[in-house]
């Protein structure tokens, strides 16, 4: 069992370390060169479409798909997970400041991609004979490469994303879920485990996942905010050097006092684009699934919408628990994950912290196991046809009850291996249909809002 986790630690030493931030950053540049820096001309429009969607009663789920915005709160949910807790402070705990710095770098390119995705995904959206809409990176994967070579890559992609997602990732959430609860309150992990295991179970079909998510994620997201923001402005005299921090780290952390122990640039780098990816999930292939369903007239209309996803999951929620960690000096206690979070916390709100934080991560891990279920479900029908989803459901919330029990950290280096693998098919594909992303672009601008403006 070692000799295999060390191998799969390897693999993914040279993945994060070399091929994440080649396709990840260069397929970011790419993007937002060819769609003319998109991220900062859209943004208006994404968050037009994004918050009208909140407030308005428009558009219900139901087998033809769902509304621009239960897409984007499904997409939300499977974003802001323990990455937004844990994976922020893993990446300050080894990286230091400097690594948020990278992340912004990353979710702002980033933001390039899954306007890319979301948009391909819109496009090659399947609708079967029963009417229900379905889509994601397998359809424009085929779409790129045709014939044979085509559907062996969009196979792998869905075989990757099932075991990394609906399988793996939804244990990893459901231990970061029970571990934060049996530390709060002393529950035993395994009662935990089959509450979880049990409501994932429940929610199931597209318009109940569509429901659940459109309420928990604006929920979730400001009673994290404004905890958030309580222990920031408790300290607010740190805001200047927490930016000073970020900045001056990620390209000389020694310059920086109370920062990670051996932190470096590379590490800084690495770090920053690793758990940047696992935060927002951009080019990894996992929200086109969520944005392929909305209804929209136009498929940039959804791409707008996506990018306000990774906007909202990383320049907000991911840079508030950065700031948290760093305005409350926490780094140098050499803490890390789960840990360092509540240390941080806990230095304002006292025993309250580890609630506070079990309550979020149990809101974020939930909501991520609902998105990961549906991503991961999408392409079971794929692969296998519709009649293997109640099969796929019971072992999803076998892998959430297991899960729950203890950490292996197998099956979560497994996990992020396998994510970091997802990258790969998706990022080509999209390089391969960049110049189908440039021509719907550019119909939507001169084409489609002329002739809305005309009626």
């Amino acid at each position: 069992m070692d000799k295999l986790n060390n191998i799969v630690l390897l693999i993914q030493h040279y993945l994060a370390d070399y091929i994440l931030i080649i396709l990840l950053l260069g397929g970011g540049v790419i993007f937002t060169i060819r769609l003319g820096f998109i991220q900062i001309r859209g943004f208006k429009a994404g968050w037009k479409r994004t918050f009208g969607g909140l407030f308005s009663k428009k558009g219900t789920a139901g087998k033809d798909g769902m509304s621009s915005f239960q897409a984007l709160a499904t997409a939300i949910a499977a974003q802001v997970g323990t990455g937004n807790i844990a994976g922020a402070a893993t990446a300050l705990a080894i990286g230091g400041p400097g690594a948020i710095f990278w992340m912004w770098i990353a979710a702002f390119l980033g933001m390039a991609t899954i306007f890319g995705e979301a948009i391909m995904a819109q496009k090659y959206k399947h609708v079967g004979k029963d009417g229900h809409v379905t889509g994601g990176p397998v359809y424009y994967i085929q779409a790129a490469f045709k014939g044979t070579f085509g559907k062996i890559l969009a196979a792998v992609f869905s075989v990757l994303i099932i075991f990394a997602l609906g399988f793996m990732g939804n244990a990893v959430q459901s231990n970061s879920i029970a571990s934060a609860f049996h530390t709060a309150f002393g529950i035993p992990q395994i009662v935990v485990g089959i509450i979880i295991a049990v409501i994932a179970l429940f929610v199931g079909g597209i318009s109940r996942i569509a429901k659940v998510t459109e309420t928990i994620v604006p929920i979730m997201a400001c009673f994290y905010i404004i905890g958030s923001l309580i222990v920031i402005f408790a300290n607010f005299k740190e805001i200047p050097y927490a930016f000073y921090s970020i900045v001056v780290g990620a390209f000389k952390p020694s310059a920086v006092s109370g920062g990670a122990v051996g932190a470096t640039v590379k590490l800084a780098l690495t770090k920053g684009v690793a758990r940047g990816l696992f935060s927002n999930e951009a080019g990894m292939g996992s929200t086109p699934h969520a944005h392929a369903v909305a209804k929209v007239e136009h498929p940039v209309e959804q791409g707008f919408v996506a990018m306000i996803g990774v906007f909202i999951d990383t320049f907000v929620i991911l840079n508030l628990t950065a700031l948290v960690i760093i305005t409350t000096q926490s780094i140098p206690t050499g803490l890390t994950g789960t840990a360092l979070s509540q240390y941080a916390f806990s230095s304002v709100f006292g025993k309250f912290g580890n609630v506070f934080i079990a309550i979020c991560m149990f809101f974020f891990a939930f909501s991520t196991i609902i998105g990961w279920y549906f991503f991961g479900q999408a392409n079971v029908k794929y692969l296998f046809g519709k009649n293997a989803v109640k099969p796929y459901a019971v072992l999803v919330s076998l892998c959430v009850l297991l899960g729950s029990l203890a950490q292996v950290d197998l099956v979560w280096n497994m996990a992020d291996c396998f994510n970091s693998l997802m990258v790969i098919p998706n990022i080509l594909a999209l390089f391969f249909l960049s110049s189908q992303m440039k021509e719907l672009h550019d119909d939507y601008y001169h084409n489609f809002l002329k002739n809305k403006k005309v009626k």
